[in-house]
């Protein structure tokens, strides 16, 4: 029976049907919801891992074992399974290994822009690209296939659009290959000089077998338009702008398989046509391939490398009339990113901001500590960077300057790499304060468990790291827990560590306000006849807190009742339910 599903549901499908029995990732908007989807079916184990260089290697193990496996994660996360990942191109396979990578053109919710196409270049990996959810499905079946056939991991690359948009697709049942039994085989899996230098042809040999396999594979789908003055080359979502702008107007080769690239079907293509357009979001990477092949053709000339096409800017660049029903003239009001009311990482920010201090941020949800008005973050590069950035800070800092700095950085991130970044302070002895903004959960893809809730993917109770005794164990002393909702608390506890002669850590310490279990206090009220319109309570940049009559205002379906801005008011003004 047909349905829809969302790209991201229809992977786990595919993963489903294609007898997959084994999932490891760690979660990444926009790839999150293949994992907490393929969780759903009993016949797939599914996990969480701490990082995604630890979902790989997990995953190419239960492939040694003889088992289909897959691993998913966004762009960047693919820079953490960097190193697995190219040394699997050496090793191959036992049964099929399918790693997702999902692509974020736009930056909806990433650190940069990355195109993830040159890593199947770089690795020399097959890597498929669907372009809506019933492709989603399908290509996820034939890379086990492909897996299997050519002894390769293959890699599978969503984007935003395919990800979280549904289409229709035909679920089918599942088929549960025959388990490849494990048999040792050092030459192939152990990669030492002497077996590594043996592999490498038979890698070089597998991508010429690929070229071959990309000359004749039907999911690069030749579309006869009408008018052939010009043919375009594309793939994934830019296919379905380029239909949508297009219609049947013009001769369409759409590549499923984006690398390795055909040749002969590239060149034929473009010997049909007069002119060849290449429409690909950010990088020329198709382009490059058909320039190489000696292919005339316009791309990046025409097409920004910059953020996300859409049909609008398809038809504009390619002189089309903009259909009246698609055109977005009017202005979108700007809508910020706000931490939510009642967000335990407010307090402590709000504390750090009031003391000036250089404040090393990392990736998460408190990375909104950044904007006004606290702007307490002064700066953001990677997973786990907060705190290796403030040791070499510090180290490199006079110690006036390395007294009034401080790493953020939140319990999910910590696990997956900051923990190693705490080590190397441990070691290397630099007097840095790290603050661990424990909010009991994966916040910024939506409420996912981590090692430290003591809950595993599926809910059931788990293993607990105690995040105190893991930062005593690598050799950090001075460790103490806050509660990020008294002010007071928060401040003594950063001038005292600042202080200090030693590194130190402050735990922060308090569950996201979105968690279901969490129950709130009632919501704030104003006394307008005690506010005096000072604007004090406005500093922490609460959304439930306005000022449209001069007098403060508290909106009371926002207000958690978490009190922070009870504790600025000098005039008592804010104040909760009195007790009886």
């Amino acid at each position: 029976m047909k349905t829809l599903m969302l790209g991201n549901e229809a992977v786990a499908r595919g993963l489903y049907e294609a007898g997959c029995r084994f999932v490891s990732s760690y979660p990444g908007t926009p790839s999150t919801e293949i994992t907490e989807a393929a969780a759903r079916y009993p016949e797939i184990y599914a996990e969480w891992a701490p990082n995604e260089k630890v979902a790989m290697e997990a995953a190419f193990g239960a492939s040694l074992a003889g088992s289909r496996s897959f691993c998913g994660m966004k762009h960047v996360g693919l820079n953490v399974a960097a190193d697995p990942l190219f040394t699997m191109s050496y090793t191959g396979v036992n049964a099929g290994l399918v790693i997702g990578v999902a692509d974020d053109a736009g930056m909806h919710s990433s650190q940069n822009e990355q195109d993830s196409r040159h890593y199947a270049k770089a690795a020399k990996l097959p890597m498929l690209e669907p372009s809506d959810s019933a492709e989603a499905l399908a290509f996820t079946k034939l890379a086990y296939e492909l897996s299997e056939q050519f002894d390769t991991p293959v890699l599978l690359k969503m984007c935003t659009r395919v990800s979280h948009s549904q289409s229709v697709v035909e679920p089918g049942e599942r088929q549960t290959p025959p388990e490849k039994p494990y048999e040792k085989n050092g030459a192939k899996y152990i990669m030492m000089p002497g077996n590594a230098k043996r592999r490498h042809p038979v890698v070089e040999q597998r991508t010429r077998d690929l070229i071959a396999f990309a000359e004749s594979t039907l999911i690069n789908v030749w579309d006869n338009g009408s008018n052939h003055e010009l043919g375009i080359i594309t793939s994934s979502t830019s296919y379905q702008y380029v239909k949508e702008a297009c219609g049947d107007t013009y001769p369409v080769l759409k590549l499923g398989m984006i690398w390795p690239l055909p040749t002969d079907a590239i060149v034929n293509f473009a010997a049909a046509v007069k002119q060849v357009v290449v429409i690909e979001e950010l990088d020329g990477f198709i382009e490059e391939h058909c320039r190489n092949l000696g292919v005339r053709v316009t791309g990046k000339a025409l097409f920004p490398c910059i953020d996300e096409l859409s049909q609008n800017l398809v038809a504009d660049k390619l002189a089309l009339p903009v259909p009246a029903g698609t055109k977005l003239d009017e202005a979108i009001p700007a809508r910020p990113p706000v931490m939510c009311a009642g967000c335990p990482h407010r307090g402590l920010f709000y504390t750090l901001a009031r003391r000036k201090l250089t404040v090393m941020g990392d990736i998460g949800c408190y990375t909104l500590g950044a904007v006004p008005p606290l702007a307490a973050i002064d700066y953001t590069l990677c997973m786990g960077a907060s705190v290796s950035g403030l040791h070499g800070f510090v180290k490199s800092s006079d110690p006036e300057a390395a007294r009034h700095t401080v790493a953020v950085i939140g319990d999910s991130t910590f696990m997956h790499s900051g923990v190693t970044g705490l080590i190397n302070v441990a070691y290397n002895e630099s007097n840095s304060t790290v603050i661990i903004l424990d909010n009991s959960i994966t916040g910024m893809t939506g409420h996912q468990q981590n090692p430290t809730t003591g809950y595993n993917l599926k809910g059931d109770p788990c293993t607990k790291i105690d995040l105190e005794s893991l930062c005593r164990a690598v050799g950090i002393r001075r460790v103490r827990v806050v509660d990020p909702y008294d002010l007071r608390q928060c401040d003594k506890a950063v001038a005292e560590e600042l202080a200090a002669d030693e590194p130190s850590v402050i735990i922060s310490r308090r569950p996201c306000a979105l968690l279901k279990y969490v129950r709130h206090k009632a919501p704030l009220t104003v006394d307008p006849d005690k506010c005096k319109s000072c604007k004090k309570c406005m500093q922490i940049g609460c959304p439930a807190i306005s000022m449209t009559t001069g007098k403060a205002e508290i909106d009371a379906t926002l207000c958690t009742g978490c009190g922070v801005c009870e504790q600025l008011c000098k005039f008592d003004a804010l104040h909760g339910p009195k007790e009886d």
